[in-house]
């Protein structure tokens, strides 16, 4: 079973990721990863620690002369802001000399400190801080390449920022990943690029932020990842827990779900062909988004990830109270973004890949890559046969 889990705070040490489940002889290098977390700083309305906080990465374990050795894989995603809060975050014993007690409504302040019984908000937003995304990034990076091993690629694109979208635009393809992430809202229509950086420099001017969508489209995925017969089980449900997982991501929507659920039975499924040209049952549309029954079709895979609008703003006007006093006031800022959603749709890639490798994992098996990759080619021998064939 491939897994994995994060551990770090926003503005700690580093950040740590273990992914363990991974096949021997994953060809995998630094720079690979590297490039991945790079991708996660890229969007317009970033704000100013993304151009001095870097992402420093070490391979700690699980691969060596660039292949995974089939044990838990460690990479460290050390923090060059640290030396400035050493002693603001420090695991020695001691207390802060500024406490945080005005939580800021959106985030996990307030539930955080009354769960856990802090007193200090800081010791709840540090973790729940969406730098934890880089640990997920670095981890989907992993995912990609074996996924790939398989002929998958995963892409995503802006569809909505604020209250512009791309309405009816052709999806790209995964040759058009490049010309996605040089556009400075990683949106793959340039006709409506100006008015989503627009949107943004308004919202900038204003102090306040602005939430959006991603969608994200997989190529090549294999027949049958996923199950119907048990609930948790469900490529779907799966897609949907590992995005809704991602900071401040308020929906998901599977194909055209958000569309179907207002049609007629007869207008809201894919019909099915037989094509003697490929040897494959074809869906020509994408309503179910590429999943039946909570597997996939080995069709075009869509979700798509809609993101609330960051909740601290450069200019705080959401009132709270303090929990020291109990008297109103408003949150605190700590550093923002007016944006972050093209930097979302780049975790919500890893987080699609780590959860289709999964089940790949769990599906074709194998100690190592090759032998994974022959499970695969056996099983996609045989998966177009007849049922009176596949009998015989």
């Amino acid at each position: 079973m491939l897994r994995f889990f994060t551990a770090g705070e926003s503005h700690g040490k580093g950040l740590v990721v273990i992914v363990e489940g991974l096949p021997a002889g994953l060809e995998i290098t630094k720079e690979e990863i590297q490039s991945e977390l790079a991708r996660r700083r890229l969007g317009y309305g970033r704000g100013p620690r993304m151009r001095f906080e870097a992402d420093e990465l070490t391979l700690i374990a699980g691969i060596r002369h660039g292949r995974t050795l089939g044990s838990p894989v460690a990479l460290e995603i050390a923090n060059t802001e640290w030396p400035k809060w050493e002693k603001e975050m420090s695991p020695d014993p001691g207390r802060s000399e500024k406490i945080l007690t005005q939580p800021r409504p959106g985030h996990a302040d307030l539930v955080g400190m009354q769960k856990y019984g802090f007193d200090d908000a800081r010791d709840v937003l540090e973790r729940a801080s969406a730098r934890e995304t880089v640990a997920r990034t670095a981890a989907g990076s992993l995912a990609k390449a074996l996924l790939a091993k398989l002929g998958v690629s995963i892409i995503s694109h802006v569809v909505q920022l604020g209250s512009v979208t791309v309405g009816d635009a052709p999806r790209p393809g995964p040759e058009d990943l490049e010309a996605i992430d040089e556009s400075r809202v990683r949106c793959f229509n340039p006709s409506v690029e100006e008015a989503m950086v627009e949107e943004i420099k308004a919202a900038a001017k204003a102090g306040d932020s602005l939430g959006g969508a991603a969608e994200v489209l997989v190529f090549g995925t294999p027949i049958g990842l996923g199950s119907h017969v048990h609930w948790d089980r469900k490529l779907d449900g799966l897609l949907a827990q590992g995005l809704m997982s991602i900071q401040a991501i308020k929906a998901v929507s599977i194909g055209e779900g958000h569309i179907v659920s207002g049609l007629r039975g007869s207008q809201a499924h894919d019909s099915i062909r037989w094509d003697p040209e490929t040897q494959t049952y074809v869906r020509d549309t994408l309503r179910a988004g590429g999943i039946e029954g909570g597997m996939s079709t080995g069709g075009l895979i869509s979700a798509t990830a809609w993101m609330k609008p960051l909740s601290t703003l450069n200019r705080p006007v959401i009132k709270t109270v303090d929990v020291a006093t109990r008297e109103e006031t408003v949150s605190f800022k700590e550093r923002t973004d007016v944006t972050a959603v093209p930097a979302m749709g780049v975790v919500a890639e890893a987080m699609v890949a780590l959860v289709l490798a999964t089940e790949a994992v769990r599906k074709f098996g194998g100690d190592s890559v090759a032998e994974m990759v022959r499970n695969f080619e056996s099983f996609n021998a045989h998966i177009h046969e007849t049922p009176s064939a596949s009998k015989a």
